[in-house]
């Protein structure tokens, strides 16, 4: 096992409040729910800034290979919450169900973000139950804070009534920093991949061969519709209660 302590320790390269991005009735509070890439190896003062802001819980969505090689990081030293929900148990999990193409091509991730928000559910649930809880800023993450993370920050957009082309939107802001990305993520995520027959440069080439496509995130949004008539149909299987939403509402709205 690594330990962080001898992990490169950088700032993140893919957070963002999700403050400001408009819901039914009003628009998000600053403050309330925050996603990034990942936290585990971020660097002391990039993490003293987010607890000096409010941040009070960390929602870790990386599998469990992924966060015993990094450990939480500085941020385990703070006075924050951690909650490890991982969205896959491991990356050999998601290689079984995918193609090459479709584990390393982001243009062709539509079917991994279904199974996702449909197989991880309850492990959703359990994520927008902390970020109701919190007492002060929740971050989200898992190591590029694209896939996993964009699935649940689509979750929490649609359970607070976001229009679609706004969910897609705050999704296809992350590809302005894939390079970036694959640049944090190589000295984690290589040995990590490597181990389950992936190579992360041929991720790498497959992110800035193609621009970043919004398809993915439609395609979910879309099959949902299609599938469910209410997209948060799965959710509400898994637990998702008219309370939750509700003091989601309460404590997100500004």
């Amino acid at each position: 096992m690594t330990l962080t302590s001898e992990l490169p320790l950088t700032a993140p390269v893919n957070l963002r409040d999700l403050g400001g991005i408009p819901v039914a009735g009003g628009t998000l509070r600053p403050g309330f729910a925050i996603r990034a890439d990942d936290l585990s190896v971020v660097d002391h003062a990039s993490a003293a800034d987010l607890v000096d802001a409010g941040l009070a819980a960390v929602v870790d969505l990386r599998s469990h290979n992924e966060a015993q090689f990094t450990g939480r990081g500085p941020l385990g030293e703070m006075p924050v919450t951690y909650h490890h929900v991982p969205f896959m148990a491991s990356l050999g999990e998601a290689r079984e169900s995918a193609s090459p193409d479709e584990m390393i091509d982001q243009t062709q991730f539509e079917r991994m973000y279904i199974r996702m928000y449909e197989s991880a559910a309850p492990r959703i649930v359990a994520s927008l139950g902390v970020m109701a809880t919190a007492p002060g800023a929740t971050a989200f993450h898992c190591a590029a804070g694209q896939d996993r993370t964009g699935v649940l920050a689509a979750s929490l957009l649609l359970a607070l009534g976001a229009a679609h082309d706004v969910i897609v939107e705050d999704y296809t802001r992350t590809g302005v920093n894939s390079q970036a990305i694959m640049e944090r993520l190589a000295p984690v995520m290589g040995p990590i991949m490597a181990q389950h027959g992936f190579d992360l440069e041929d991720a790498a080439r497959a992110a800035t061969r193609k621009e970043f496509s919004p398809a993915p995130m439609e395609g979910l949004l879309a099959h949902l519709e299609k599938t469910y008539g209410d997209p948060l149909v799965p959710l509400r299987e898994a637990g998702l209660t008219d309370g939750l939403v509700a003091t989601l509402r309460e404590r997100a709205l500004a």
